[in-house]
């Protein structure tokens, strides 16, 4: 009879219980959507590297150090050219760089819209003509993957 009583008394609590142990699981649409908010889409995990810029393992001087290389083989390319002397009071140009996720690389002049006119096109070529032959770029990585990314240098083509 105590048993009973005992089993009677306690039966409730016990289904009642088992109610603390059931949890929700939210649906992997939620989960997405939830991680996909989380994700910082405008900066990446590693930037875009050199070779030479790889055994720099802090993620700023890293990119410090693509960036400079980078704007150094510009320069390089483009000192030589007639560009200062075609258009004398051009010191600096802006390029758009684009690293693909392939490795591959865009460059695009990008002109200031003061009263000085360019030829953009002949511009344009001049560079499309003197930026090949750069040394193998890694991608930039995010969560793992390659992906493309933009920037904007600027490139001095007056060394004084």
């Amino acid at each position: 009879m105590k048993k009973l009583i005992f089993i009677l008394f306690f039966m409730p609590f016990l289904l009642y219980s088992c109610q603390y142990f059931e949890k929700e699981v939210p649906s992997k649409e939620e989960l997405l959507k939830k991680e996909l908010k989380a994700i910082n889409w405008k900066e990446v995990d590693e930037f875009p590297s050199f070779k030479n810029c790889d055994s720099i393992s802090d993620k700023i001087q890293n990119q410090h150090c693509f960036f400079e290389y980078l704007t150094q083989l510009i320069q390089e390319k483009l000192i030589t050219d007639t560009l200062t002397v075609l258009y004398p009071k051009l010191d600096t140009i802006n390029v758009k760089v684009t690293v693909f996720q392939n490795a591959s690389i865009k460059f695009e002049p990008q002109f200031p819209n003061d009263s000085v006119v360019y030829n953009r096109i002949k511009i344009d070529s001049i560079l499309q003509a003197r930026l090949v032959g750069f040394p193998k770029i890694n991608p930039a990585i995010k969560r793992g993957i390659p992906v493309k990314t933009q920037f904007i240098l600027p490139v001095i083509l007056k060394v004084e």
